[in-house]
């Protein structure tokens, strides 16, 4: 790898590698499969890749082995390296939770004084309970932890839940979260204090800001009679004034807008009401503010 390029880790096998994969493509970032590589290289911007277990990926930019890092918050939290925090991903989406059995007569944190919690996040575990005054007993576990509570070796467990369903099968429920996670995008502190990298890495900040502006964003396109026009534009909460172009059918015009995706299908009935028709909606693939 060229010294003169950035260098960003990312997870190379788990939860959040498609994803981030993925994303990077969609940020318009050319680079070879990650499969069995231990690094690829951007063809079309100054960047290298770099696949390392995500337990490291925050050593890597602390020290400066790497400019960059793609991780979630939740390792964030657990070891809380010098690091700089430069922006949320939006995929990656879990929260960090206290679980005990489903039979079991705990139903608040209190319930759990002086019983063995068993995590593979000591100081995020540790943090929550003195927060909540409560003394536990924190053994900390590498792999699954949904198993301590049925060998008997712990009365709860402190893990990652997504969907749920790894502690419905464990015959596990959730009491408490801890707090929410998704994916990061991390900078080394000294990278961001080099002005030639500093460029780079606000070149690279463009392009992934586009791919996640255009993910809360819909292109429409719509038909609706000219005397309407001021009602339509009330009605349609865009970035900016909709374009506007003569139909061949007197009195009609065609109307072109973005519109938030929170409030996009409120938009969309509104618009209907007021008689825009022939509505037309398509997926923003990039969008620079």
């Amino acid at each position: 790898m060229k010294n003169n390029k950035l260098k960003l880790a990312v997870q190379k096998n788990g939860r959040l590698t498609e994803e981030t994969v993925g994303f990077l493509r969609s940020s318009g970032l050319e680079f070879e499969s990650y499969k069995q590589r231990l690094f690829s290289t951007c063809r079309n911007f100054p960047l290298d890749i770099v696949y390392v277990r995500d337990d490291d990926i925050p050593d890597y930019v602390e020290s400066g082995a790497v400019d960059l890092g793609i991780v979630g918050q939740n390792l964030i939290n657990e070891t809380r390296p010098n690091v700089k925090k430069l922006l949320n991903l939006r995929y990656g989406f879990c929260s960090l939770s206290l679980a005990v059995p489903k039979e079991s007569t705990v139903k608040s944190v209190k319930d759990l004084e002086n019983k063995t919690i068993a995590t593979s996040y000591p100081s995020s575990t540790e943090y929550f309970f003195n927060k909540q005054n409560t003394n536990v007993n924190i053994m900390k576990i590498k792999g699954s932890v949904e198993i301590t509570p049925i060998l008997g070796i712990a009365s709860a467990i402190v893990d990652l839940v997504s969907t749920g369903s790894t502690l419905a099968l464990n015959d596990l429920r959730i009491i408490e979260k801890l707090y929410d996670s998704e994916a990061v995008l991390l900078a080394n502190p000294s990278s961001l204090e080099n002005e030639k990298r500093a460029k780079i890495i606000d070149k690279l900040l463009i392009r992934f800001k586009g791919v996640l502006s255009a993910k809360n964003y819909k292109y429409v396109m719509m038909n609706a009679p000219e005397k309407i026009l001021p009602k339509i534009k009330k009605a349609i909460p865009g970035l900016k004034s909709p374009t506007i172009s003569p139909l061949a059918n007197p009195g009609w015009i065609s109307i072109q807008s973005v519109i938030k995706e929170d409030v996009f299908w409120q938009t969309i009935e509104k618009l209907k009401r007021l008689g825009a028709s022939d509505i037309l909606v398509l997926p923003v693939e990039k969008l620079i503010i």
